[in-house]
């Protein structure tokens, strides 16, 4: 078993970062001991925003929605998510 060095304690989450990207983490950490940690309830983080839309798109967004019994927010979200993935790989 090959011995480890102590982690240092550092002043910020700054300071942390910069050490990591500099440093090998197997130099400090024995990985074979790891376990795989679950976080079930994390959500993204998200960020209210305004915008203004026709009110025909929006009529048009809220019949969809109602069809599909969600609500149009998050029909609007699964949109604009399936377009950034098009988007990014035809990039």
């Amino acid at each position: 078993m090959k011995n480890l060095k102590p982690i240092p304690k550092f002043k910020s989450e700054s300071d942390e970062r910069k050490f990591w990207t500099t440093h090998d983490s197997t130099e400090y950490v024995d990985w074979s001991k790891a376990r795989k940690a679950v976080f079930p309830n994390l959500k993204p983080t998200c960020r209210s925003i305004s915008l203004r839309i026709p009110m025909a798109m929006l009529d048009k967004l809220r019949v969809l929605a109602n069809k599909r019994d969600v609500p149009y927010q998050s029909l609007l979200k699964t949109f604009l998510a399936d377009r950034l993935k098009k988007e990014s790989v035809s990039h």
